[in-house]
């Protein structure tokens, strides 16, 4: 088969004549990929940024396909344990170790295969799995949504942020987003956001405070400096939940705003084996559609890389895998 292998720090991902060299486990099946996704993961897995990185490796932890003539996408939170509260620490993520989805196949562990929902083409089910399983379990699960909530989700844009956007406006929820670019605020608020702003802005935290009243639900991936002005942001009794950490770590945080508006703040990642066939029941429910920005053939994946890395998308890169 043809696979985008990773062969060392700071490479290129290459074209690559991929033999799996045995057989086929008990507990796994082969699926014929049609479409993978990418995630800012395998950005930091070429870069060195991630622990235990081994090579030769196939990036990619979203995937969509078929099984035995059946249409079926792929659970890529790996060997989660039996605790719903938090992970196991044999926890992985597909796409580095075990190999990933941008190939013309994969094998995998066949509790991880579910039916893809009818409604999604491979390419939008593709853009589904990591993204959408990290967005529901934090919007829903671990921030515990509910429609009387205002919800502020923290740069629209990306691949999560972005899905848990679409999640809180399909519950009914009051959602407004922050960006650092203007056309994606407006692309937001064509997509249903009750208000935006731009956190490049001196007083935005102030302005948005006084134009929205305040928040119940805060979701955010950036932790950094301006962790801060959320919990400036939040309602007395509200929950920020944050799910990474690209902005890097946070200062200057008040104790005495967390406790005295008794704030939650509530650590999310990825999900449970519930998480994800609640998110797909979620998504069959609502014929929900993931924004995909752009879809790249498979031997473009670096093309695909760059162009995440730049940030101008808006939604998920796809990849087609069919070469």
């Amino acid at each position: 088969m043809k696979a985008m292998m990773l062969w060392g720090l700071n490479e290129p991902l290459k074209l690559t004549d991929w033999d799996w060299g045995m057989d086929l486990k008990d507990e796994e099946v082969e699926i014929d990929l049609k479409a993978s996704a990418l995630n800012h993961r395998d950005i930091w897995i070429q870069r060195g940024l991630y622990a235990g990185i081994v090579f030769p490796t196939i990036l990619g932890s979203d995937g969509a396909g078929i099984l035995n003539d059946k249409e079926v996408i792929i659970n890529p939170s790996l060997f989660w344990g039996d605790s719903q509260r938090v992970q196991s620490s044999a926890f992985q993520v597909l796409g580095m170790p075990i190999h990933g989805t941008m190939a013309e196949k994969i094998r995998i562990r066949k509790e991880y295969v579910h039916p893809k929902p009818a409604h999604l083409n491979f390419e939008e089910a593709a853009a589904l799995p990591l993204a959408g399983l990290t967005a529901y379990r934090a919007l829903f699960k671990r921030g515990q949504v509910n429609t009387n909530d205002k919800v502020l989700i923290n740069g629209v844009g990306g691949g999560v942020a972005t899905l848990a956007f679409q999640f809180a406006v399909t519950s009914g929820c009051e959602t407004w987003v922050t960006s650092s670019k203007d056309w994606k605020l407006e692309e937001a608020i064509n997509m249903g956001a009750k208000g935006s702003s731009n956190y490049t802005d001196r007083s935005w935290s102030k302005d948005l405070k006084k134009a929205s009243g305040g928040f119940d639900l805060i979701i955010d991936s950036a932790g950094g400096d301006s962790f801060k002005d959320l919990a400036d942001l939040a309602n007395p009794g509200g929950r920020i939940v944050i799910y990474g950490g690209t902005t890097g770590k946070i200062q200057n945080l008040s104790p005495q705003k967390i406790f005295w508006k008794q704030l939650s703040i509530l650590g999310s990642t990825m999900g449970s084996p519930n998480d994800f066939t609640e998110m797909l029941h979620f998504v069959n429910q609502h014929k929900f559609r993931p924004r995909v920005d752009e879809v790249f053939p498979l031997d473009k994946a670096n093309e695909a890389l760059e162009t995440l890395a730049s940030g101008k998308q808006f939604g998920k890169i796809v990849l087609s895998n069919q070469t």
